[in-house]
């Protein structure tokens, strides 16, 4: 439950979460981050428990680098319909009868320029990010999963070699060993649940009671989700070499 509590972790939920207006949802989402998660530590810790892999010290980095580069998606994700709103607000004075609104086509929402003219929507229904994720995920009925079980999975990809590692420091028997692993996980799906819980209780209760406060707390979420990955692709690739050729890696 510690782990689930480590800044990354609780920087890439608070981004997802933060388009959540329930608590249950919030829930769902921090329960199964954490399934992804120790899936990923049981497989991968367990193959270099029972089979002694080495992960080199540049494979390690580039573990590391997916959480960096996870991070500064989510934040992106997250700002794309706030500079949207942005640009919207700036077009709202101009000629032909253009003005700003905001408007939602599923549950993703944004402003832009607008008009009542056949052709100055700004945009086809069709044409948004998340039109087009519906049309390639939504056949499968578990669009909402999707997104938490990677973030998990990634996630679980960057701790599994430092995991592995403290368990056969001091658990000699391969078997306990996974055991711990296990355990390990059914801790990080408990901790990230109530994370999660405790994250979406005041974003919940501020979008609906409030919601002007939606587009500030997912900017907010977007601009530390951003900043935080991109001082991981610095600490990971240059700090760590891995982008000059020198690599030195220590899981942690």
């Amino acid at each position: 439950m510690r782990h689930a509590t480590d800044p990354d972790h609780v920087i890439a939920i608070s981004t997802i979460v933060s388009r959540q207006r329930t608590m249950w949802s919030a829930a769902a989402i921090g329960t199964v981050w954490g399934i992804g998660h120790t899936l990923t530590i049981v497989v991968v810790g367990g193959a270099i428990i029972l089979f002694s892999v080495v992960i080199p010290p540049r494979l390690g980095l580039s573990m590391e680098m997916a959480v960096a580069l996870m991070l500064v998606v989510l934040g992106l994700w997250n700002l794309t319909g706030v500079l949207q709103w942005v640009q919207g607000l700036f077009a709202a004075g101009r000629p032909g009868g253009l003005h700003a609104h905001a408007h939602s086509h599923g549950d993703y929402s944004h402003s832009h320029p607008h008009g009542h003219e056949l052709d100055s929507h700004g945009h086809g229904e069709d044409e948004t990010p998340q039109a087009w994720l519906d049309r390639q995920l939504g056949r499968l009925g578990v669009y909402q999963v999707v997104r938490p079980l990677v973030v998990g999975v990634v996630h679980g990809l960057a701790g599994s070699a430092a995991i592995a590692l403290l368990v056969l420091a001091t658990i000699r028997n391969p078997w306990l060993a996974i055991t711990y692993l296990l355990l390990f996980g059914l801790g990080t799906v408990a901790g990230m649940m109530l994370i999660t819980v405790a994250i979406a209780a005041p974003l919940a209760y501020g979008a609906n009671r409030f919601e002007r406060l939606g587009r500030p707390l997912r900017l907010a979420s977007g601009l530390l989700s951003l900043g935080f990955g991109l001082f991981l692709v610095y600490r990971v690739g240059f700090v760590g070499g891995l982008f000059t050729g020198h690599p030195r890696w220590v899981p942690q």
